[in-house]
């Protein structure tokens, strides 16, 4: 059963990946920073020389080296992710099996890795690539501390320190974080083998690694972009958050640490003998700094709200492999493999019934007041609070384009006729060079146009006031827009979000410019408006 479960692990990997290319997509929220970042990349342009950022550049490394083979479309994004969800299972794998992991919990485990983590995961996202990232160094890590041969154990040890640069220029906690579980473990290491070299190696290689990317940006205005906790940006850590996160809500994490324990407690007592069992050491102190990664990731990562979902995997794995050891019987391994996966499965049923929904088409409901076939009303759990009227379309009823950079991806209807009526307008058809600031979420009309982004260090990538831009960037735009300085301005107005697009920048392109069109905004949560500026 080894060799074809093994077999099935890589399968499961690279199925759960490719699914999203089997259908058409709906535009995704906050998929423009994707896209642009991508596309500036793919061009030539340098992050911190032709654009600032508060992260790093190693987020659209993958989809830029995609546009260039796949072209620039919204789709090709996607085709990047499934790269980066392969690559992310084949890394949580190779942690597993390195620590030699029993063949069935390692499949059930990878199953509910793909299912949890990378199955929700269709399009490239900072804080999803970060991750990856960091499980790639940590894979390096745990093969550096495992294997026996010491040039293997130096070039691991090397490749975990890339793998922790491009975490850390990926996005600074999950890449500091990861940097701290590596060192510990290898620590342990350094105790247990009584060699430095390989931690030393490890800390120096990212020391270096890190140092020349800063001597490099240095020349650019990099020490204002790359700057999270120092003005102007604002710190993210704060141990009120965590504190109040973690007890008032992070069920799952508490149950986790709770559970590992009382798996290590047994242990402990005989703890003299336990520390000198390196798998068991390095599979409990890895488990445990995953966990505190997760609690500390969903406060200073909190976009989206299941950033921090990988822990589950690492924690199933930990508790199912302390479990058949101390089991009576020997266990089948095809029964541990179908019934820990069917496990998985009912566990995880949410992911998927979504769909098995809208395909059998079980208890739709609108919300609104029903009568029974007597006349009485009917009050149930699909109608009991009555849902008000929405402006957003449901996704359901998206409609694809004519706009080839949407190939494959929908859109609200009134967002198509919107772009339509956009892209027909006389400025653009009749006048070349037209000067653009495109303030919304369609950012993919720089190919569709196409006009020319602005670049140099002090050109923000995204405009979200106080995350990707500050007041310095935002009185840059507005004397610019007082001195109408773009042909055209798209400014995308979402009041439920705070300065997701600079409110006071609106207010001086309302002075001073003429709003021409109007129209929703591709977004199924926070309702936004996009709006065409000509100017007077």
């Amino acid at each position: 059963m080894k060799r074809p479960l093994a077999i099935l692990e890589i399968i499961i990997i690279m199925a759960f990946a490719i699914v999203p290319l089997l259908f058409t997509l709906p535009y995704r929220v906050n998929i423009f920073l994707s896209w642009e970042g991508a596309y500036r990349i793919s061009n030539g342009q340098i992050p911190f020389r032709d654009f600032g950022i508060p992260l790093g550049g190693m987020y659209w490394a993958v989809p830029a080296l995609f546009f260039k083979i796949f072209g620039s479309q919204m789709i090709t994004l996607v085709k990047a992710q499934v790269f980066i969800n392969i690559i992310s299972g084949l890394a949580f794998r190779s942690i597993l099996k390195t620590l030699q992991v029993n063949e069935g919990v390692r499949f059930a485990s990878v199953l509910l890795y793909c299912i949890s983590f990378s199955f929700i995961n269709f399009w490239p996202w900072y804080n999803h690539s970060v991750i990856v990232y960091a499980f790639i160094a940590l894979a390096f890590t745990i093969k550096a501390i495992m294997i026996e041969k010491n040039r293997q154990k130096q070039l691991f040890s090397l490749l975990a320190a890339v793998f922790t640069f491009f975490s850390f220029f990926t996005k600074q906690d999950g890449g500091g974080l990861i940097f701290l579980i590596c060192s510990i473990l290898l620590l342990y290491s350094v105790w247990f083998e009584k060699k430095w070299q390989y931690f030393l190696l490890y800390v120096g290689g990212t020391a270096v690694f890190i140092s020349a990317a800063v001597l490099y940006f240095s020349r650019y205005d990099f020490s204002y972009w790359f700057n999270h906790g120092q003005p102007p940006h604002n710190a993210r850590v704060s141990a009120g958050d965590m504190l109040n996160i973690f007890f008032g809500d992070s069920q799952w994490l508490k149950f986790y640490f709770f559970i590992i324990l009382l798996i290590a407690l047994p242990a402990l007592k005989q703890w003299k003998d336990f520390i000198r069992n390196k798998r068991d050491v390095v599979f409990l102190l890895m488990t445990l700094g995953v966990l505190c990664m997760a609690a500390i990731f969903q406060v200073t990562s909190y976009t989206p709200d299941n950033s921090n979902i990988f822990f589950h995997s690492f924690a199933f794995a930990f508790f199912f492999s302390a479990l058949l050891t101390v089991l009576p019987v020997q266990v089948n391994l095809f029964k541990i493999s179908a019934v820990l996966s069917i496990g998985v499965m009912l566990w995880w049923s949410q992911l998927y019934w979504n769909y098995m929904q809208r395909i059998l088409r079980i208890n739709e409901s609108t919300g609104a007041m029903a009568t029974s076939a007597t006349g009485e009303n009917i009050v149930d759990m699909h109608n009991a609070a009555i849902k008000t009227a929405s402006i957003a379309v449901p996704q359901g009823n998206w409609v694809g384009t004519n706009v080839k950079t949407l190939h494959k991806i929908t859109v609200p209807e009134p967002t198509a006729r919107g772009i339509d009526r956009m892209l027909n307008l006389d400025v653009f058809r009749n006048k070349k060079d037209v000067r653009v600031l495109n303030m919304s979420e369609l950012t993919f009309l720089a190919a569709e146009i196409p006009y020319k982004l602005e670049t140099g260090d002090k050109f923000p990538l995204w405009y979200h006031l106080g995350v990707g831009m500050f007041n310095r960037e935002a009185k840059m735009f507005e004397d610019r827009i007082g001195e109408q300085y773009y042909d055209v301005v798209l400014f995308e107005y979402i009041n439920t979000l705070n300065n997701f697009y600079p409110f006071r920048v609106r207010d001086s392109l309302q002075l001073h410019y003429n709003r021409v069109d109007s129209f929703f905004a591709p977004r199924n949560t926070n309702q936004g408006i996009i709006e065409v500026y000509l100017k007077k």
